[in-house]
């Protein structure tokens, strides 16, 4: 049965009697093909936007004078055209879920480490075994509210047992921790009125090590008074109108202005870190003598779009890194 015998008979049928004729069945099929290729999702714009030009001429074909096994390789085409779009969106989905998820848990691993969490802890680790697993809008869900109830287990502000305080930010403005300096929020503040004047500077963030050892063997008071020990050493080499904030409980942050070359400021730097002597502390009623190793990053103010990026300023990769 031929095109022009499939009208004819679908118009004798009683289903249809009230239909108009289709006089021309070949430009209905065009429009059949077209309106299914408005209907296929955009997944990716340049495969749809090929997809619907081969579709399209595929389609102003079909009203030529062709014989019927010619319209039918036509049709052929037309589903093929359909097939491998399919087939291609198919693959950009997996590809774009997959990347997803990779991504998802590098940022979950960098948060893990910036609250001081092993990654290879047995909680983090099944949490992002999880993560290369979710594929399921439910899997997902599920996964949110782990992660989000490991994150904050007590509610919005608390942070997970095993999270070391060492790498937690204070950004508050008191001065009532170890170091006895202003905290992070003060030197948001600051920095703040400097960029609103245009003025130059550069930001020190100086990093104690090995605090973590030091509390797990002697405890947090010995680390108190590292801290309070470093503060007073660098408070003291540098200049006197030089700013120091206490960042987190393992690094201090300066604001230093009326410095023009990053070079000499650099030598200056490592020269006050190289002269960091043993810090006597108390443990047990005894004095005991620690030396904490101090790195610094330095950052130029003038890179910074705003006073809030100096939240970020542990992600932040200085020109130089020294000890």
């Amino acid at each position: 049965m031929n095109l022009k015998q499939m009208t004819s008979w679908g118009q004798s049928q009683p289903l249809v009697e009230s239909a108009a004729p289709i006089c021309n069945p070949e430009r209905f099929l065009t429009l059949i093909v077209e309106g299914a290729a408005l209907g296929v999702p955009e997944i990716d714009g340049a495969a749809y936007g090929a997809f619907r030009s081969s579709v399209g001429k595929l389609a102003l074909q079909l009203p030529d004078r062709l014989g019927d096994d010619e319209k039918l390789a036509q049709i052929r085409a037309v589903v093929c055209e359909f097939e491998a779009y399919r087939r291609a969106c198919e693959d950009e989905l997996r590809n774009r879920s997959a990347n997803w998820r990779s991504l998802v848990s590098l940022l979950f691993r960098e948060l893990l480490k910036s609250l001081g969490i092993d990654p290879a802890l047995e909680k983090a680790d099944r949490h992002l075994r999880k993560i290369g697993g979710a594929v399921s809008a439910a899997e997902i869900e599920e996964l949110r509210a782990l992660i989000d109830s490991f994150l904050h287990p007590s509610g919005e502000n608390s942070a997970p047992a095993e999270a070391s305080r060492f790498q937690t930010a204070d950004h508050t403005t008191a001065n009532d921790n170890a170091a006895g300096l202003r905290g992070g929020g003060s030197a948001i503040e600051h920095l703040r009125q400097i960029m609103e004047r245009d003025g130059k500077g550069f930001i020190v963030l100086f990093r104690l090590s090995c605090l973590n050892m030091i509390n797990q063997r002697f405890g947090p008071e010995a680390v108190e008074d590292c801290l309070m020990a470093v503060a007073a050493f660098l408070t003291q080499s540098l200049r006197s109108d030089d700013l120091i904030y206490h960042w987190s409980d393992s690094s201090l942050l300066a604001i230093l202005q009326g410095r023009a070359n990053e070079q000499i400021l650099t030598a200056e730097l490592e020269r006050i870190a190289f002269q960091n002597r043993e810090t006597s502390v108390k443990i047990g009623g005894r004095a005991t003598m620690l030396r904490i190793p101090i790195t610094f990053d330095l950052t130029a103010i003038e890179r910074l779009q705003s006073a809030d990026d100096l939240c970020k300023i542990t992600l932040i990769t200085s020109n130089r890194s020294v000890r």
